[in-house]
């Protein structure tokens, strides 16, 4: 099968992350987070990639196996605690040690599986496991930016992948035979010249997408430790256990000599910012002020009316506005008020959603409300609180949503969707006839927490 994305026999890691990044974009072949920009793509059809997995017999018969901590191997995650195997996650970014081993509630039936398979989850059922404690990874499971059929492998360029099989063989984790598998989308699947593969990279054994399987046969040596020259003092600030797995193989008489710190530049170098638009000349901005009038504001200064995103022509509605977010606190008062009043009729009816998981995001929670035809005219997103209120054009609108949304579930926990018990409506300032009193009826759910209307950024 052909490569969709093209490479060069000259390019760079770089490049190809570039490349790779650049398609999954243009395409629309991700999920949530995006852009994908610098990080491992969450890609449409990473279920059935990860479903792939029960397929392999290195699978069926393994009892340990190690699964990356990102989106798209969440469903791996899952396959591994459902078939009752011990299933580690690295920390993220190693931050707090080496793995967490998950450990599900006695006769956890498949919602508690799949909680417990989330980031979240990750850290409420999870007992930290170090570099002294005896563990043998029978399997090992990775994410990649790209990825070669000869089991070439390039990450997001921060080595965290290379580094946690380093630290495996340097504590007898992982040996030669300790497969490892990656699950990619089939674009992911390109040309990798093998000069970019250094000692410290490591390769795969299987490859997963949506489509195939494929079997690599990659000859080439995994990482046997930590290569200490290829680190530096800052790695090894930000990442404690390095620094204790340094200092245990000093002990034992080991080469443990760091490289050099990178300059800004090159350390800058491995990672681009996701597209931005170019800044506007700073010297023509300061010249255009200086044309203004004392007393007059100026260009900048003037208060910006909100930006509303309008929805790609992706089948979802072409042309539509999307629902403006609202949140609480001071640091959303630089909002037009007036563009929130003139947006929310009188007749507005509000749904609660409940129960909603920490590691939900607003804008998950919107996709899903355009999944189900049900967005709102507005959205109070609660996070911390674990819930949501929905605004509505009218009680039949709001009716209609409640119908789309029942059943409603993120990672296996239903959410609770409702009538809200109060129908909140947007503030409008105190009309000069009427006595204050009356403007401090019974408090409803937004004055209990204020907020304005903010743009989608």
């Amino acid at each position: 099968m052909e490569p969709v994305v093209n490479t060069h026999s000259d390019a760079t890691k770089e490049d190809i992350r570039q490349r790779v990044w650049h398609y999954i974009e243009e395409n629309n072949l991700a999920n949530f987070p995006r852009p994908v920009y610098n990080r491992i793509p969450n890609f449409k059809a990473a279920v059935q990639a990860c479903n792939k997995l029960t397929e392999l017999q290195e699978f069926k018969s393994s009892q340990t196996i190690k699964v990356n901590p990102d989106r798209p191997q969440e469903r791996a995650r899952f396959l591994t605690l459902e078939a009752q195997k011990t299933l580690l996650v690295p920390t993220p970014r190693l931050r707090s040690g080496l793995f967490n081993r998950i450990i599900p509630p006695p006769q956890a039936t498949k919602k508690v599986l799949h909680i417990c398979a989330s980031s979240q989850g990750v850290k409420d059922f999870s007992v930290p496991v170090g570099l002294d404690d005896k563990v043998k990874v029978d399997l090992v499971v990775v994410g990649s930016v790209a990825v070669s059929e000869q089991g070439l492998r390039i990450g997001k360029g921060e080595g965290f992948a290379d580094m946690e099989y380093g630290m495996m063989a340097s504590m007898g984790a992982v040996t030669e035979s300790t497969v490892v598998v990656t699950i990619v989308h089939d674009c992911q699947v390109v040309e990798i010249p093998e000069s970019l593969i250094e000692n410290h990279d490591l390769t795969v054994d299987y490859i997963l997408t949506p489509t195939r399987v494929i079997k690599t046969n990659c000859q080439r040596p995994k990482p046997q430790g930590i290569i200490w020259s290829k680190l530096d003092t800052d790695k090894l600030e930000k990442i404690p256990i390095l620094k204790t797995l340094r200092g245990l193989e000093e002990e034992m008489g080991k080469d443990v000599t760091l490289g050099m710190v990178p300059t800004k530049a090159e350390a800058s170098g491995a990672k681009y910012p996701a597209t931005r638009r170019p800044r506007k000349n700073t010297l023509k901005n300061v010249e255009e002020e200086s044309k203004h009038e004392p007393g007059e504001p100026s260009q900048q200064s003037r208060p910006r009316r909100p930006r509303v995103r309008k929805e790609k022509a992706d089948g979802s509605g072409d042309n539509q506005e999307e629902c403006p977010i609202t949140a609480v606190g001071p640091r959303r008062q630089k909002v037009s008020e007036e563009w929130s009043r003139s947006k929310i009729p009188d007749t507005a009816t509000s749904l609660y959603v409940g129960g909603i998981p920490p590691e939900l995001r607003v804008s998950e929670l919107k996709t899903m409300l355009r999944e189900k035809a049900a967005v709102p005219l507005r959205l109070t997103w609660q996070g911390a609180l674990h819930r949501a209120f929905l605004d509505y054009t009218d009680p039949q609108a709001a009716d209609q949503a409640l119908s789309a949304l029942q059943d409603l579930t993120v990672n296996g926990c239903e959410l609770q969707v409702e009538l809200a018990k109060s129908q909140r409506k947007t503030w409008r300032p105190p009309r000069q006839n009427k006595p204050a009193q009356q403007e401090a009826e019974a408090p409803n759910a937004e004055e209990q927490n204020p907020s304005l209307d903010i743009n989608n950024e």
